[in-house]
């Protein structure tokens, strides 16, 4: 079946690029590359929240401040201008 397929020129000329360094056509590489994204299996489930993934990186930084959130000093001005104290 023939289909068109809008892409990026930089991505054409890359995929043009290395087809010809495989010494093969553009559809062919174009039919693998779908073929490996339809044969990989899918994620299941629910994505891991951020929190969950930066859980381990927490606290990396030590500011001085057990909790910024709970020091007024720092929530002085919040949401405000700083031009207009």
């Amino acid at each position: 079946m023939k289909t068109t397929v809008e892409v990026p020129d930089d991505l054409y000329r890359r995929a043009k690029a290395e087809a010809a360094l495989r010494g093969r056509k553009l559809k062919d590489l174009v039919e693998e590359g779908l073929r490996l994204v339809l044969d990989a299996p899918r994620a299941t489930g629910p994505q891991p929240r951020l929190s969950k993934l930066m859980k381990r990186a927490r606290g990396a930084v030590d500011s001085g401040v057990s909790d910024l959130a709970s020091d007024p000093r720092h929530l002085a001005g919040f949401g405000r201008d700083a031009r207009h104290r």
